[in-house]
């Protein structure tokens, strides 16, 4: 599954926070009469706020991550050559082995250099081969698959300094580090906080959805 579509509408003005997740989405923006709008987000690497006015209509394809939008896919998007859906079903790419390779480096206790082994290049190489899809590096899939790993445990009781251990930080305090890095709040005020905590457990790095029958 190369990408999920979703909606949102504003009937009143809204601020919204975004959260990393290791997706970038197609998001049609419209208002009132004004021309839609196609945004390309990039890699959030930390929090950001965005302001709605009222009146907004969204419509978002999020790509799963690391996918590839070439060029001129983005221009067709632009220019409205065809229906959103109809561009990202014949011009979205995502390699494979690349997709493995993200998605184990998540993993607890992964490294970017066992991960490359893995992969069986150097890694030199595999550190290129990201830059040269202008793919965030490695070690951006590594912390952020980890931190949202660790967050999905949060709903129910077990204890944090488990699920620190059980994720591979160092300590309770490392983890809480990172949490505030990647989310803006500490483990246990994510918990405490259902509707940012949602966020994270939405489909992106670490729990993308497999294609039906897999």
């Amino acid at each position: 599954m190369l990408y999920l579509r979703w909606e949102h509408r504003t009937t009143e003005p809204e601020g919204a926070s975004v959260l990393p997740d290791g997706c970038r989405d197609i998001i049609v923006a419209a208002r009132g009469n004004d021309p839609q709008e196609v945004l390309y987000t990039g890699w959030d690497s930390a929090p950001r706020s965005v302001e709605l006015a009222a009146g907004t209509s969204l419509t978002g394809y999020r790509l799963s991550p690391g996918s590839i939008l070439s060029p001129a896919a983005l221009a067709a998007l632009h220019e409205k050559a065809a229906p959103v859906a109809e561009i990202l079903g014949s011009e979205v790419r995502c390699d494979p082995d690349l997709s493995d390779a993200i998605g184990a480096l998540g993993c607890p206790a992964a490294t970017v250099a066992g991960v490359a082994r893995q992969s069986g290049v150097t890694l030199r190489t595999f550190q290129r081969r990201f830059a040269g899809l202008s793919l965030p590096s490695p070690d951006f899939w590594r912390q952020l698959g980890r931190a949202r790993r660790a967050a999905q445990a949060l709903p129910g009781t077990l204890p944090l300094i488990e699920i620190a251990v059980a994720f591979d930080y160092s300590d309770q305090a490392h983890m809480t580090r990172e949490f505030v890095r990647w989310f803006g709040q500490s483990p246990a005020r994510l918990r405490a906080d259902p509707a940012r905590l949602e966020q994270i457990l939405a489909p992106g790095l670490g729990n993308w959805p497999e294609p039906a029958g897999l």
